[in-house]
């Protein structure tokens, strides 16, 4: 058995002190530090009086430190998990993107192999599939070559570990994979890359759409007269992902689409390429050179590329920039996410019974621990 000690505890409704978490694999008690004697330890970490969060969960992200989910190998895997764990990441989907069929089946391949395997940091939870079902209209930086109308036969034996699949539902003729793929599979199916209508995003919601990829971002924008994919996200119940970095979306973007939606449909998510977490200079995507500069990453003509942001980061940015308290941003990274994974009976707060994924934050957002499954993972 092990304990955190001295920290401040944020649950999905409250922050609390003065007591201590007892966990081995899974989190055992939560109790008053007077109480601390009717458990043997192995280990009591000191949280310095640093927050304890729950371990974040991030549903997009396409690299880090160099490694890209699309390299195909267990390596990028391990390293991009390793790294991620030291931002607070937990848990997170590998996500794919347009290219073409042969390195996407290989790619979901390598990523079943590695979560047989398991990872040194972060758990794989499954696959996010961004693209090729995408709009040429609004493919940002994805590869125009390899876009493709949906086809049933590219996921068909992948639909155990694919989790999320984005597409843009106007290219489905008569939302024929939207419905095959409600009836066979928990996949979320999720609008992106799309130059639907109003008419047609909510159309594609009764049909089988329940959320929404990086909103604002490559999407038909709201307009008093076209209200499109943004304007019908905001007018439905469907989830929807938020690049909290304030070069993707504006903080005041940020606080519209909560106080429209709630914050409890908001899932915060990097989207972060392969140059995450290390210098400027020059990196491909998808085959494809991007710039990174200042924090922003970009195509040559200048497309947003996705980002270099951190989980640690988004929360900062959303606690810093809304009238959110912690536990609230908290939720956005973690419980909301596991909501929609369908993981919240183990994952997603800091619960008795929950997988003792737990991260220590100091007052600046940076991550002192990261723990994973009861283990330090990073210190």
């Amino acid at each position: 058995m092990k304990a955190i000690v001295n920290g401040k505890i944020v649950t999905q409704d409250k922050i609390i002190v003065g007591k201590s978490i007892v966990f081995d694999k899974k989190i055992v008690d939560i109790i008053d530090d007077e109480l601390m004697v009717n458990y043997e330890y192995e280990e009591k970490i000191d949280a310095k009086g640093n927050y304890v969060f729950p371990g974040f969960i991030d549903i997009h992200i396409h690299g880090v430190g160099g490694y890209d989910v699309m390299d195909g190998t267990i390596t990028a895997l391990e390293e991009i998990s390793k790294i991620v764990a030291s931002k607070g990441v937990t848990g997170f989907l590998p996500t794919t993107m347009t290219m073409d069929k042969a390195t996407i089946l290989q790619v979901f391949d390598t990523v079943r192999k590695a979560m047989e395997k398991g990872m040194p940091g972060g758990e794989i939870l499954g696959i996010h599939m961004e693209g090729p079902f995408i709009s040429k209209e609004k493919m940002g930086a994805q590869n125009p070559a390899y876009i493709t109308k949906p086809e049933y036969s590219l996921v068909e034996d992948y639909l155990d570990i694919i989790k999320i699949i984005t597409l843009a539902p106007e290219e489905d003729d008569n939302f024929s994979f939207i419905k095959k793929l409600k009836t066979d599979s928990d996949i979320v199916l999720s609008i992106g890359h799309s130059n639907a209508t109003y008419e047609e995003t909510m159309e594609s919601i009764e049909k089988g759409i329940t959320h929404a990829t990086h909103t604002y971002n490559a999407m038909t924008p709201l307009n008093h007269r076209a209200p499109g994919v943004v304007g019908a996200i905001m007018n439905s119940d469907i989830t929807c992902e938020l690049i909290a970095d304030g070069i993707h979306v504006h903080p005041g973007a940020y606080n519209l689409l909560i106080k429209t939606k709630g914050y409890e449909k908001v899932i915060l998510i990097t989207d972060s390429m392969r140059a995450g977490c290390i210098n400027d200079g020059i990196y491909e995507l998808g085959g494809q050179e991007v710039i990174v500069k200042s924090g922003s990453a970009k195509l040559k003509d200048g497309t947003l590329a996705g980002s270099v942001l951190t989980m640690n980061t988004a929360l900062k940015n959303i606690i810093e920039t809304t009238d959110l308290n912690f536990s609230q941003g908290a939720n956005m990274l973690s419980l909301n996410p596991a909501q929609l994974l369908g993981l919240e009976d183990r994952k997603g707060s800091i619960s008795i019974g929950k997988d003792a994924d737990l991260v220590v934050i100091d007052d600046e957002f940076q991550v002192k621990k990261t723990i994973i499954g009861g283990k330090i993972i990073f210190d």
